[in-house]
């Protein structure tokens, strides 16, 4: 056997690739499987995507190569998206990236900025792919632990006694995975100083900002952020496009450039069909995320009834896609969820795949019917 890399020794397998393989075999046997664990939305997208796609079919160019920045076109929604929605201006042509979802971005930016031996700051709990792309780059995460004390923000403070000189660069998510706080403005502004004053590269996944959220904010709405901040952003959550792997980036256009370097040579761009779509979808006004969110309001009224019938504690503030619930006095997470799974042919996640510091807590996910959700709340009477 030809050896793997070394890189490849510091990263296991995401949780979700290989429990979800169980979770399939039991529901292969007959199990009658209920899968709150995933932010998969379940619900349809805008029609006026899928109309655009299968438009865009026929296009003398649809099948051919595209360009690794993205259609003009598109570039121009994500610009007048970011107008409306956030208050922020950017220039298309130079601030503006397109990416086959967020989680490129992740790669692309680490790979991008840092070098082997520097050091990044990620949320602990946290999106653990953060940690898995610091290592495949030889870079070294060091873990800030964010906690219902502090509203799961980053004790800035207690980080700027710590030796930062190795940090390059610093990871957030606000709307936070998977806990759900929103950051205010003012946090925002803190955290941006913070960036500022070590010389760090910050960067907001920013996912979550439509949905339960009646405010959304983007870091770069805050003042001083063009020169030490990136924003990510995606179409899966908001639109539900999961699998359509659209998303963005957003920066200084110098950041933009140094990123496009590294993209421009893993792909040869998105499909033309998605891209039309996506763009479709940016340009639409109505009434999309009210009604979207109207039926995440009546599911996330379920989750909190069966979180109930669980003796879990939560908070009714979040946003985003999940319920963050805490287990009662004495449960362990892991083996918490195995007793749902196997008893009950319900399947949450625990809070430990986040980090240490989710010890104690589940997520349960809303890309579940309220008939599903009705039905595993039974299962408890």
């Amino acid at each position: 056997m030809i050896a793997a890399a070394e890189r490849l020794s510091t990263t296991s397998t995401y949780y979700f690739a290989s429990k979800l393989q169980e979770v399939a075999q039991l529901a292969a046997e007959g199990k009658p499987i209920i899968n709150m664990g995933i932010g998969s939305p379940d619900l349809p997208p805008p029609p006026e995507a899928v109309q655009a796609l299968t438009q865009a079919l026929t296009a003398p160019k649809a099948h051919q190569y595209q360009s690794y920045r993205g259609l003009p076109e598109l570039r121009q929604a994500m610009a007048g998206f970011y107008q409306r929605h956030y208050g922020v201006t950017l220039d298309p042509e130079q601030q503006l990236l397109p990416l086959m979802g967020s989680k490129e971005g992740i790669m692309h930016i680490s790979m991008a900025y840092l070098n082997p031996g520097d050091e990044v700051l990620l949320p602990n709990p946290g999106y653990p792919t953060y940690a898995a792309v610091t290592k495949l780059v030889q870079a070294h995460p060091r873990f800030y632990a964010l906690s219902a004390k502090n509203d799961w923000l980053p004790d800035l403070e207690a980080l700027a006694a710590e030796d930062l000189s190795k940090v390059k660069l610093m990871w957030i998510n606000y709307p936070h995975m998977p806990t759900g706080y929103q950051a205010s403005a003012q946090a925002f502004e803190d955290v941006v100083a913070f960036a500022k004053a070590n010389d760090l590269l910050l960067i907001n996944d920013n996912p979550y900002s439509f949905i339960l959220n009646d405010h959304p904010l983007s870091l770069l709405s805050t003042p001083g952020a063009a020169e030490h901040c990136l924003e990510l952003n995606s179409l899966s959550k908001s639109f539900n496009l999961a699998g359509w792997r659209m998303g963005l980036v957003a920066g200084a256009p110098e950041m933009i450039a140094n990123i496009l370097k590294v993209k421009s040579n893993m792909d040869s761009g998105m499909f033309y069909g998605i891209q039309k779509g996506a763009a479709a979808v940016l340009n639409t006004e109505g009434n999309w995320f009210k009604n979207l969110n109207a039926t995440y309001r009546k599911r996330r009224a379920l989750i909190w009834k069966l979180a109930d019938r669980l003796g879990c504690t939560y908070s009714r503030e979040g946003a985003g896609l999940f319920v963050w619930a805490k287990l009662p006095p004495g449960r362990e997470a892991n083996a918490f969820i195995d007793e749902l799974l196997y008893t009950h042919s319900i399947f949450i996640t625990p809070g430990t795949v986040f980090g240490s510091q989710g010890t104690g807590y589940i997520r349960f996910s809303l890309c579940v019917s309220e008939t599903d959700i009705q039905e595993a709340i039974k299962r408890f009477e």
